[in-house]
């Protein structure tokens, strides 16, 4: 956690440092680029933190490095434009007059510079740091970073109730007036700065305005409330349209939920929510424009979604290494244009129909039922994340030994995780002719089964040995009984 933090302040410092001296050298003044008051551009250090967790593993691969570069980072700058817009009211920077722009958010030569960014930071930068780090005393390091970060929290609180006007004159004279005074002075001091230090680095941010007239529509537009529903009508249906895949290519049914309470596939919620932010306003453009950008934006991912879940879980839930046209296993060409028909498919002939029953909700009680589904929602994928992490200590051997591994255990034994995930298995797998996790579970009986058939039959041929043994003895023994008799008789 904190070697993220320290690349994060890192790289933000560098973007705010190659951001100044290039707004300074255009504008021919000083100018503090950032949106911050601090040193710091975050969004340089948000777009390295996803191309070290996503793409370290392409560092050798140039190529695919630099595309996932430019497509991650693109993604990241065109995420950030649209929210500040949303929440902050205004464009803070504006491409509309280059070549080859969306959205006027990006632009072909940004995204191209921030590929060569990209390839720089991942193959050369982060191995000079990642020394720099270990070789400092890690509790210095550890409470550095973590006073880092307690300064950004302070400075975005800052900035921000300084944008949403949150300095309200009548709030200060219901408290002591002296206070009141003093404080008051001294926000609209910094309020003053901020707003000026703003208006230099972004000519085009907006001015501090007053907030729109309430919607008399629950979740209009594409919101908060509209994209968290649309994440889980799009769990629904990729959980649904899995399943079935299953069934048809592989002849049986199977779960493909990513959690254990219901069927629902995070990755598609994730993604259908992703989709509609980004393309919002392009959705009733032609089928060809649609099926490029969900073929190029499930892909990516699609990617990064499977770096994610190893690095947290242990485990890998899906391996395409055995697909033609695959990348590391994490994606293939032909799954990522399932993504581009199903963008297609979404917006052509689905998004207006579930967006309008979503807005026939009444506000009042749209807005609580949001926010029920949300706490479900996390309490879901918690339960689901302790569960996962007790499934791979089980593998490793790990007595339980807290409460929550036992209630798991109880809970959550090996059969029930291998019905819930049954393509899950071990990292050390990717790559191998193995079958999924209920196939490997099923190869394991039936190989106990052999053993034990064949331990039987081992048992029942010595018993037979035996016992035919045990026969020639008792033979034996009669025989010389006989003999004893015949020269008794002899002798007599």
């Amino acid at each position: 956690m904190t070697r993220l933090l320290f690349l994060f302040f890192t790289y933000a410092f560098l973007g705010w440092v190659l951001e100044t001296v290039l707004v300074t050298l255009k504008q021919k003044k000083v100018v503090n680029r950032g949106f911050l008051n601090g040193p710091l551009c975050m969004i340089y250090g948000i777009t390295a933190i996803i191309l070290t967790v996503g793409l370290t593993s392409l560092k050798d691969n140039i190529f695919f490095l630099f595309v996932g570069s430019c497509i991650y980072a693109t993604v990241t700058e065109l995420l950030a434009g649209k929210f500040l817009e949303k929440y902050y009211h205004g464009r803070w920077w504006d491409y509309s007059k280059k070549k080859f722009n969306f959205d006027g958010y990006v632009c072909l030569d940004h995204s191209l510079f921030w590929g060569v960014l990209g390839v720089i930071v991942v193959k050369w930068l982060n191995p000079v740091l990642n020394r720099f780090y270990n070789a400092n005393v890690p509790i210095l390091m550890h409470t550095l970073m973590w006073i880092l970060l307690a300064i950004l929290v302070l400075d975005i609180l800052g900035t921000t109730s300084v944008l949403l006007k949150a300095n309200d004159q009548e709030r200060y004279n219901e408290s002591n007036k002296r206070i009141a005074k003093f404080t008051a002075g001294l926000r609209a001091k910094i309020s003053s700065v901020v707003e000026r230090r703003i208006l230099r680095a972004y000519p085009l941010s907006p001015e501090l305005q007053e907030k729109k007239g309430k919607s008399r529509v629950f979740a209009e537009g594409c919101g908060f409330y509209k994209l968290f529903w649309l994440f889980m009508v799009g769990g629904l249906i990729g959980d649904l349209v899995e399943t079935v895949f299953c069934r048809i290519t592989i002849g049986r049914w199977m779960s493909r939920s990513s959690v254990v309470w219901g069927p629902f596939s995070i990755v598609w919620g994730l993604g259908f929510a992703l989709f509609t932010a980004i393309l919002y306003q392009h959705r009733k453009k032609s089928d060809s424009f649609l099926f490029i950008a969900g073929t190029v934006l499930g892909g990516a991912f699609e990617y990064l979604c499977s770096v994610f879940t190893e690095m947290v879980f242990g485990t890998i839930f899906w391996d395409y290494s055995h697909v033609p046209f695959n990348l590391a296993g994490r994606i293939n060409l032909l799954y990522c244009f399932f993504w581009g028909i199903a963008a297609v498919i979404w917006f052509k002939y689905v998004y207006e129909k579930i967006s309008g029953l979503i807005e026939k909700m009444p506000i009042r009680v749209g807005k609580v039922l949001t926010w029920i589904m949300v706490v479900f929602m996390l309490c879901n994928i918690f339960v689901s994340s302790l569960a996962l992490g007790r499934y791979q200590e089980r593998r490793a051997g790990v007595p339980a030994e807290a409460p929550w591994q036992q209630i798991m255990d109880e809970k959550y034994d090996d059969e029930v995780m291998r019905r819930i995930y049954p393509k899950a298995k071990d990292l050390d797998l990717r790559g191998k002719p193995a079958e999924s996790g209920i196939e490997e579970t099923e190869g394991t009986n039936e190989t106990e089964q052999t053993q034990e058939e064949s331990k039987g039959a081992n048992e029942t041929e010595q018993a037979l040995e035996e016992s035919e043994g045990a026969n020639e003895t008792e033979q034996a023994l009669e025989e010389s009984k006989g003999a004893n008799e015949t020269k008794k008789a002899a002798q007599g």
